[in-house]
């Protein structure tokens, strides 16, 4: 979460980085890739929506997006629908 002393700019480039470097290539590719094209035009609430994603397992996120695992109707966000449509 974003401490009080911390910027909009320096939050979305720690969050792009996070995006970016989660461990696993394709991870990396899909969320940082997402991230990278779209988080300038991001709002607070997008934000904090980006950063519970990015806490999200591995598994559980590429399971999303490969449709082998349903999304939760409370976790299925205009976010988290367009990172599932998304196509680097």
């Amino acid at each position: 979460m974003t401490t009080p002393t911390e910027t909009s700019e320096i939050r979305r480039k720690r969050l792009l980085w996070r995006a970016s470097h989660r461990g696993t290539r394709e991870m990396d590719l899909l969320l940082g890739g997402f991230a990278q094209a779209r988080i300038d035009s991001f709002s607070e609430a997008e934000l904090d929506e980006l950063e519970i994603i990015i806490g999200l397992p591995d598994p559980q996120l590429m399971g999303w997006i490969l449709g082998d695992i349903q999304v939760p109707p409370p976790q299925a966000t205009p976010l988290l629908k367009a990172l599932l449509t998304y196509r680097p």
